[in-house]
């Protein structure tokens, strides 16, 4: 398992929000990644239009995953219509 940190953007509407997220934590769950920690950095706008939006609720996640496992959860990603934006990163061993 290796530390991860995943920022994602959804939409800023609550129903939307919510199901992003559930959608998101169910993905992760599904392929045996481990959340440690949810930051929400709230509503911001967004340099460039994104599935129609001009604003979007980023939260980051810092998580442990199988490195194996992320390209399957980052084609899993692209079916959630409730995610505007995703990225991963890999933490730093040494300051993680």
């Amino acid at each position: 398992m290796r530390k991860y940190e995943l920022m994602t953007i959804y939409p800023i509407e609550d129903d939307k929000y919510k199901a992003g997220i559930e959608t998101v934590r169910t993905d992760l769950a599904k392929f045996g990644t481990e959340i440690e920690k949810e930051e929400p950095f709230g509503d911001r706008e967004l340099t460039y239009e994104v599935k129609k939006q001009r604003r979007g609720r980023f939260v980051l996640l810092h998580i442990k995953a199988n490195p194996a496992k992320i390209a399957e959860m980052d084609a899993q990603f692209k079916f959630n219509e409730n995610l505007l934006k995703y990225l991963f990163v890999v933490k730093d061993e040494k300051n993680a």
